[in-house]
């Protein structure tokens, strides 16, 4: 079965960095696109960044743009994301998503329903 596995959450202080990892395992993928999403508490899913596995640019959220840097392995169809300058409005359940190709688009999406595998999500707090 497919799965995404992250790891790297957990709590810091304000100003703080921490670096998360998402890992593919089972079938091999094709890949489009990963990115990561997160959740607050009483809120919706949404987009933090992305990076396409045939291109160079990724895609930032406006909110975390200069301060986080997506990474992708494609070798071993892994991606990452290195936080810093953390502050507590990033408190949240962070979410690595995998787009398969066939969406004909050329650029990454922001939107969720276009990603098609999911990790379990690893939590992270930022305490002022």
């Amino acid at each position: 079965q497919e799965q995404l596995e992250e790891s790297g959450g957990g709590f810091v202080h304000v100003g703080g960095s921490l670096r998360l990892s998402c890992r593919t395992s089972g079938r091999a993928f094709s890949v489009f696109a990963m990115g990561w999403f997160r959740q607050a508490p009483g809120k919706e899913r949404e987009f933090v960044a992305a990076i396409p596995w045939s291109r160079i640019v990724p895609h930032y959220a406006d909110s975390v743009n200069g301060r986080f840097t997506i990474s992708k392995d494609v070798a071993n169809n892994a991606v990452y994301l290195q936080m810093n300058d953390l502050k507590p409005e990033d408190t949240a359940v962070y979410y690595c998503a995998l787009e398969i190709p066939g969406r004909g688009a050329l650029v990454v999406s922001t939107r969720s329903y276009d990603y098609d595998y999911w990790g379990q999500g690893t939590q992270v707090t930022v305490s002022s």
